[in-house]
C-alpha cells in the first residue's frame, strides 16, 4: 500500500494510490498544529482505509514542511501514528509541481489559505520564491484577501453597503473579529474564511480591485523574479481551491502580461496519485 496526502493549512487530502479511495482531515502545518491533532487525523485515516499492519509507504506533502527541522518534526509523527519507518515528507509545493507538471518543466503556485511560486525543472524544484508567512507574505492567496477584507471593515474604508453585508456574513463585534486573528488559534484559517465574501461579491467594483490588487501584489513579488530568470517559455500552473475560485480572473491578470496559465486545480491529490501510480515515482 502506498499512502499520498496534500496537506494545506486548511485540510489534508489522503488517498491510497492503489484504489484511489479519499479521507479529508483538519489541516496539518507544523507551525500550528500539535502532534496530538497529528495523531488524531492519522487515526482517522487509519480507521477509514481499515489499515491493519505498518507494511506501506507515506509520502506526505504538507504546507510548512520546507525547513528540515520542520518536516522531521513531521515525519516522526507520521511514523508514531503509523507504526512504519516508511515515511517521506515533502513540500505542498513539490506536490503541486508533480500534481501539476508531471516530469515538465513549468512555473507552479499555489494560491489558497496561504501562497507560494517555484520554478520546476521537470524534476526538481530549483527556483523558489522566499515564504515569509500569513503576516508578512502570503501574498495573493485567500488569507491575503481576507486580511484587507477585514482591515478595511474596521478601518472603515470598505464601502458602507457592502460593511452591512460583511457583518450579516460574519455576524461579530470588532473585538471578537480582532481576538479571532490575534489570540485564537490558526488565524490563518479564519483570515482565508473571509476571502469567499469577495468571490460572492465580485461584481462590486471595490472587491473586484481588492482580488485583482492582491494577484497583482503575488505576480509582482513572487512570479516575475522567478520568470526573469528562466530562460525557456513556460506555462504556470496554480493549485488551491481559491485559485480555482478565481480562475477566470487569475488568467486575466497573469496574461496581462504575458504570462501564460495553463493548469488551474482546487486540489492536487489527483495529479499526486497519478504520479506515485507511476512504479519509478513511488
Amino acid at each position: 500500500m502506498i499512502l499520498v496526502a496534500d496537506s494545506g493549512s486548511t485540510k489534508t487530502t489522503w488517498a491510497d494510490i492503489e484504489s484511489g479511495n479519499k479521507v479529508v482531515t483538519e489541516g496539518l502545518n507544523p507551525y500550528f498544529s500539535s502532534e496530538q491533532q497529528v495523531l488524531e487525523a492519522c487515526a482517522i485515516v487509519r480507521q477509514q482505509f481499515k489499515i491493519q499492519n505498518s507494511k506501506f509507504k507515506i509520502h506526505f506533502y504538507g504546507a510548512g514542511c520546507g525547513l528540515p527541522e520542520q518536516s522531521g518534526k513531521v515525519a516522526a509523527w507520521l511514523a508514531k501514528a503509523f507504526g512504519t519507518s516508511d515515511v517521506h515528507v515533502e513540500t505542498d509545493m513539490l506536490g503541486a509541481c508533480r500534481a501539476t507538471a508531471g516530469d515538465q518543466p513549468a512555473l507552479v503556485g499555489i494560491l489558497g489559505t496561504g501562497s507560494n511560486a517555484c520554478y520546476y525543472d521537470g524534476e526538481r524544484i530549483t527556483l523558489q520564491s522566499v515564504s515569509t508567512g500569513y503576516i508578512l507574505g502570503d501574498r495573493g492567496s485567500a488569507n491575503h484577501v481576507g486580511r484587507v477584507l477585514l482591515n478595511d471593515y474596521l478601518t472603515h474604508h470598505m464601502p458602507e453597503e457592502l460593511r452591512l453585508s460583511f457583518h450579516d456574513t460574519y455576524p461579530m463585534n470588532n473585538a471578537e473579529l480582532m481576538d479571532a486573528v490575534y489570540h485564537q488559534p490558526n488565524p490563518n484559517r479564519f483570515l482565508a474564511s473571509l476571502a469567499p465574501f469577495a468571490v460572492k461579491h465580485f461584481g462590486d467594483d471595490y472587491c473586484r480591485h481588492v482580488v485583482e490588487w492582491t494577484l497583482k501584489d503575488w505576480l509582482k513579488d513572487a512570479l516575475m523574479p522567478l520568470w526573469r530568470q528562466v530562460d525557456d517559455v513556460v506555462a504556470l500552473h496554480v493549485v488551491g481551491s481559491y485559485a480555482k475560485a478565481i480562475e477566470s480572473t487569475l488568467r486575466l491578470v497573469m496574461e496581462v502580461d504575458g504570462l501564460d496559465v495553463g493548469t488551474v486545480v482546487a486540489d492536487p491529490i489527483d495529479g499526486v496519485i497519478e504520479y506515485h501510480r507511476l512504479s519509478k515515482k513511488s
